[in-house]
């Protein structure tokens, strides 16, 4: 296990910095690491923009084992005051925005937080020798795969084809730059369509389930046929402590759930599952650019880490339509927002190709 050592004067702790702590992957990583590592400390850094939410962390108090910061990745000063005032041992970037939709219409927003937050970070830990820093990323970097063409590997050229995955290209590319220039000790991870707990209703699953316990229209893209790998978070979250902690240096590592489906095959099966009437599915207008198939070989990570993913698709989802609706207060203000918006866009997209 690489992960270890001293986080500090008078500590025997492993602290790691977490950005993005209160978003979806980024709080079901700290509920992991304060339950399962525990001789680690958690330095939480977020913006508390829109798609974070501090009931994320419900129930977990700071104290010697947590504390919460909240500020912009992408601000030179706070970061460099931060990285003053603690001994990191490493750094888990999770913080980014992520949603293709909002990419398309803002591109502005992503660059500053995937790019140049991701800059900032990468500088301020070049001050501290010893520390590891794991760049999170995305599937998406890749581009699109064809009906017969292979799974991603580590090995497949980048070819982003939307604001958002060129912005996450381009940090992971700086993070890499930063290894082979600087000698900063740098793990890249690429991962598959996440889903489960604590994840904002604007992307497909939780979107799909909320719309349905609402009696709302369930909106597919297109004809709905594009398809895509589907991992559970938590899975991804063990994936990451694995690349922490047995992650070679300068190495990007895939993690997949070998869970491919077509998104239309997704929303049906959520309707199942809610008991909803399939005649809410919808198809509407398909959105600019949009990839018609990923697949992620994470052949790799299970070679070097270890690691697979634990949990099966059906499984997962039957779980995660469970948890929605049994945490209705948690997403119902979201939800409506989140829909409003995704509305909003469709309605702009068929005026566009009209």
């Amino acid at each position: 296990m690489r992960a270890g050592g001293s986080a500090g004067e008078g500590s025997s702790m492993y602290t790691v910095l977490i950005t993005g702590g209160l978003g979806f992957i980024g709080s079901n990583l700290v509920r992991l690491v304060l339950a399962e590592r525990p001789g680690w400390r958690v330095v939480n850094l977020d913006l508390v923009t829109y798609a974070a939410n501090p009931e994320n962390l419900a129930g977990i108090v700071e104290g010697p084992r947590y504390r919460f910061v909240r500020g912009d990745v992408a601000d030179r000063q706070l970061v460099a005051e931060l990285f003053e005032a603690e001994r990191f041992d490493a750094v888990i970037h999770c913080a980014a925005e992520t949603h293709v939709d909002r990419s398309i219409h803002d591109s502005g927003r992503f660059l500053r937080t995937n790019v140049e937050g991701t800059l900032v970070l990468l500088e301020a830990a070049l001050g501290r020798p010893g520390l590891r820093f794991v760049q999170v990323s995305t599937d998406e970097v890749y581009g699109s795969l064809g009906p017969e063409d292979p799974a991603f590997t580590e090995e497949t050229p980048l070819a982003p084809r939307s604001p958002y995955s060129a912005s996450k290209a381009a940090g992971d590319q700086l993070a890499l730059a930063f290894h082979h220039t600087y000698g900063l000790d740098v793990v890249v991870t690429r991962c598959s369509n996440n889903y489960g707990p604590y994840q904002y209703p604007e992307k497909l699953i939780p979107l799909m389930i909320t719309s349905a316990f609402r009696g709302l229209p369930l909106p597919v893209y297109g004809d709905g046929r594009q398809r895509r790998d589907w991992i559970h978070v938590e899975d991804h979250c063990r994936g990451l402590l694995a690349a922490l902690e047995r992650g070679r240096a300068g190495e990007v590592y895939n993690f997949g759930g070998g869970a491919e489906r077509e998104n239309l095959e997704v929303v049906r099966r959520i309707v199942e599952l809610t008991g909803a009437d399939p005649g809410l599915i919808t198809h509407v207008a398909d959105r600019p650019g949009h990839d018609r198939r990923y697949a992620m070989s994470y052949a790799k990570a299970e070679r070097e880490l270890g690691w697979r993913p634990l949990r099966s698709f059906e499984e997962g989802l039957e779980a995660t339509v469970d948890w929605y609706r049994a945490n209705v207060g948690w997403w119902q203000r979201a939800a409506e927002g989140a829909y409003d918006e995704s509305r909003a866009r469709i309605a702009r997209w068929a005026a566009a190709g009209g």
